[in-house]
């Protein structure tokens, strides 16, 4: 899976990229047919924002997250992205 992360306001630092590296093999457990990710992090005055954009078999996924700090706002988007996935996966397994 390829995964593009983009900063908006913010510098993404090496750990920040490893982190939503980590946090998407989690997603790639539940579901192998992810083909790539778009994740962009941004701060708007406080409020730190992580949003994604997930191509996978069968469709498109996006989903967003805002929380005080980074990595929260991660973990967040991550669970959503989760649950999409998971529920995408039965309705695929449903239409065969």
């Amino acid at each position: 899976m390829q995964i593009n992360i983009t900063g908006h306001h913010v510098e993404l630092t090496d750990s920040m990229s490893e982190y939503v590296h980590s946090k998407f093999g989690k997603l790639e457990r539940h579901f192998d047919n992810i083909t790539n990710a778009q994740v962009t992090l941004s701060v708007e005055k406080t409020r730190q924002k992580a949003e994604a954009d997930v191509r996978v078999a069968g469709g498109q996924l996006f989903a967003t997250h805002e929380h005080d700090d980074m990595y929260a706002a991660i973990d967040g988007l991550i669970d959503k992205l989760d649950r999409q996935v998971i529920k995408h996966k039965e309705k695929m397994k449903n239409h065969k």
